[in-house]
């Protein structure tokens, strides 16, 4: 054999040898590899699963909007997770009527407004969502569905043996065992709406809708709810006028919206039962009671010697010639006068829906910070429209009269009497008060209470609605509260909805055309490059 095959044979052996070393290599190699790729699958599985129970437990999502409109406020977040009952939503429509109406009252707007206005009623569901997940951090849980009641009557069936009223497409239905909240679809639509200080040139919107959906629940799962009788008739007679009825209404939606149980009765014919009910509403009637009645409201508020029962007491504005209610307060050390209280130096300019009209409201103080509660926002304004000062009389009784809102002291009064003569001392007017009387057994203490609001429009729909504007829904709450006993509500203001949308110059959409069509598409082409010239040489 020549020694050029000798080489040849050599070189081969060489070669033969080496090539299982190679192949154990790559084996190596691509075993390693497989490996690797399991264990990312295995960590990324292994984070997805500890962010979910993280998620329940710590809830977190990023809102990136510029109104942060899809986040709900603290107060809510601690109210959900304070539930401790199962709650379920029922939305009684599908999700996609959100963006239909956002659509519509667009539109709307825009004929009354002639401008563009956003109406993102899909925060809605996006807010729902919010809820499932922060309730899930408490005892209870809130569960949300959607269904579309003209397919699915069953379920409007399955709901009346808990619910009296109508319930409606578009409406969202909050329920608890047996306690049942529909908040209407006219609810739902007011839940955005123009701000208060919007003009026919510029146009806000708020969203007013967590409110709403908080106070449900939290009313829903309440253990202890105050029963209230709203007296709206007499004999089958309406007590109220036409401009006080939607004080009246307000009240009640108010009170009913905050957890309260309200049923409307006929004073004169309906039974006023200590056993039915905690608290009688009495907004602002303009016909006196017969000494009868009165003594059906004394007896409820005595209840046999037990007391424990309340009632909130409204005047009307222009009634000033009701002598057996004026009597009656004067039993509890209350006289409403028949005056306005007005202030040139501390008032504001308020649009009052039972009104009508713009008008001048004078900026009134809290006297009882303890009755009044603790408010969200303290530089926040409480006004007074065509209030009727309050005097507390000196008597000889049981009753304990505390002074809770009252005028500022550069205010003064102007008669609604024959000559409408002005006053021209200036003083502190009594604008809302409280009369309690008690009783004692043993060590225990009881006491039923009379609350007087001297100023009706104080409790206007447009002024209690403005949270973002006033304090009036927040003080009128805490006071209420505070006599009756009732767990704390909450009033959760309103979130303003910035108008935006995404604008791009010239130059902004050539850079990011570069970006998306030449650099990202490189830099990957480059990582490949890498890749294979690693893998070439390995």
């Amino acid at each position: 054999m020549s020694k050029k095959d000798k080489e040849k044979d050599i070189a081969a052996s060489e070669e033969k040898a080496a090539k299982p070393k190679k192949n154990l290599k790559k084996l190596k190699f691509g075993s390693v590899s497989a490996v690797t790729i399991i264990l990312v699958i295995a960590v990324v599985i292994a984070a997805n699963i500890v962010c979910g129970l993280l998620m329940k437990r710590y809830p977190v999502k990023f809102d990136l909007t510029p109104d942060n409109r899809h986040e709900i406020s603290e107060e809510t977040i601690s109210a959900l997770e304070a539930v401790d009952k199962d709650v379920e939503i029922i939305v009684t429509t599908t999700e996609d009527y959100f963006t239909a109406i956002s659509s519509q009252y667009e539109q709307m707007f825009y004929q009354y407004y002639g401008a563009v206005v956003e109406c993102p009623y899909d925060i809605i569901p996006e807010i729902l969502d919010k809820y499932t997940v922060y309730a899930e951090s408490g005892k209870g849980s809130i569960s949300v569905k959607y269904v579309d009641i003209t397919k699915n009557p069953d379920v409007v069936t399955e709901l009346g043996q808990y619910y009296s009223g109508d319930i409606t497409e578009g409406g969202i239905v909050v329920r608890s065992g047996e306690r049942v909240k529909f908040i209407t679809p006219e609810e739902v639509a007011a839940m955005i709406t123009p701000s208060q200080n919007s003009t026919q040139g510029n146009i806000s919107m708020v969203f007013a809708g967590e409110s709403v959906i908080t106070s449900a629940v939290k009313a829903v799962t309440d253990a202890n709810p105050v029963r209230a009788a709203v007296i709206s008739s007499m004999n089958g007679n309406a007590i109220i006028d036409q401009t006080h009825s939607a004080i009246a209404s307000s009240l009640q939606s108010f009170l009913a919206k905050n957890g309260y149980d309200c049923t409307n009765i006929d004073i004169g014919t309906d039974a006023l039962s200590p056993e039915e009910y905690d608290l009688v509403v009495v907004a602002s009637p303009g016909v006196d009671f017969t000494e009868d009645i009165i003594s059906k409201l004394s007896d409820f508020l005595y209840n046999s010697g037990n007391y424990e029962k309340n009632m909130i007491y409204i005047p009307n504005l222009y009634a000033t010639n009701l002598p057996n209610i004026t009597e009656f307060l004067a039993d509890w050390k209350i006289q409403i006068e028949p005056s306005v209280v007005f202030d040139d130096s501390s008032m504001v300019q308020a649009s009052v829906a039972s009104l009508g009209q713009v008008t001048y409201a004078p900026t009134v103080q809290i006297a009882d910070t303890e009755a009044a509660g603790t408010l969200t926002n303290e530089a926040l304004p409480i006004i007074a429209p065509q209030a009727r000062p309050i005097t507390v009389l000196s008597k000889n009784n049981e009753s304990i009269v505390t002074e809770i809102i009252k005028s500022s002291p550069t205010s003064y009064v102007a008669s609604l009497l024959e000559g409408n003569e002005v006053s021209e001392e200036k003083a502190a007017y009594n604008i809302v008060v409280k009369s309690r009387k008690e009783t004692a057994s043993g060590l225990d203490v009881y006491g039923s209470n009379v609350l007087v609001v001297g100023s009706p429009f104080m409790l206007d729909n447009l002024i209690l609605s403005g949270t973002n504007t006033y304090n009036n829904a927040n003080v009128m709450l805490n006071v209420v509260n505070d006599m009756t006993g009732k767990e704390a509500s909450v009033i959760i203001p309103e979130k303003a909805l910035e108008q935006y949308t995404l604008s791009l110059t010239t130059g902004t959409a050539r850079v990011i055309l570069v970006v998306v069509v030449v650099v990202i598409p490189l830099l990957i082409g480059l990582a490949g490059l890498i890749v294979l010239l690693w893998r070439k040489n390995k």
